[in-house]
């Protein structure tokens, strides 16, 4: 049985030719011909079962047949904030597998101690795009461009929020207990802080502004890693 590619189309259900980008796909990289079937999301919540009408050079219109409203994969928000890693391939691998794995929300971080203060979303936002689609995601991600540590910890937040370090310090309990103490239905954020961690004036910081001192288990882990770990355990509290 021939594999249905799935395309985002933003706005499927008023527009009746794919994104440009997306077209150049369906047309140059799998071939699709007028009469094949597709599967366009809206990043929404809704797929739409699609039939090519016109594959031509760099314009693929369609026809939508059935819309199809999916149901949340898990209960919540989950929301990320991290510090980017100075080498940005490695940030990259971890939208990317936080997307895969299920994520609402990414921010990132400009925090004392950080090697990196810059990121580049158009090119972060084709990775979530490309990791939703592999994964099925009906929701897109929502990437927000880098905030100063200061300004982030005091936005306002509806939710459990919790701040992950490696100051033996300062009291913290493992992340993943305080999440199975949680309601699923709660929205979750976990900060995550650069290569150098965050500072501990940072910590203490969040903690006035209500963010859970926490650690995430025994070992010591690169930023990348903790993220995705932090995704996890958020994602195990609410698909249970």
């Amino acid at each position: 049985m021939k594999e249905v590619r799935f395309f985002y189309a933003p706005d499927a259900a008023i527009a009746s030719e794919l994104p440009a980008d997306e077209a150049m796909h369906a047309l140059r990289v799998l071939r699709l011909k007028t009469g094949d079937e597709m599967m366009l999301m809206d990043g929404k919540g809704n797929y739409y079962r699609a039939e090519v009408t016109l594959a031509h050079t760099r314009h693929c219109d369609y026809a939508i047949k059935e819309t199809l409203p999916q149901e949340r994969q898990w209960q919540g928000r989950v929301h990320l904030a991290i510090a980017p890693t100075k080498m940005i391939d490695r940030m990259e691998w971890m939208v990317e597998k936080a997307v895969e794995v299920g994520i609402d929300e990414i921010s990132f971080l400009n925090c004392q101690f950080s090697e990196r203060r810059l990121v580049k979303l158009p090119r972060l936002e084709k990775i979530v795009i490309a990791a939703a689609k592999q994964s099925h995601k009906a929701w897109m991600t929502q990437l927000n461009d880098m905030t100063h540590f200061e300004d982030f910890v005091r936005q306002p937040f509806e939710g459990r929020k919790y701040i992950a370090h490696c100051y033996d310090e300062i009291p913290r309990t493992y992340l993943f207990d305080e999440l199975k103490q949680a309601s699923p239905v709660d929205d979750a954020l976990v900060m995550i802080g650069p290569e150098g961690d965050f500072s501990i004036s940072e910590v203490q910081t969040a903690v006035a502004c209500g963010f859970k001192s926490v650690h995430l288990g025994a070992s010591r882990l690169r930023t990348e890693t903790a993220g995705l770990a932090a995704v996890m355990m958020m994602q195990l509290n609410k698909t249970r």
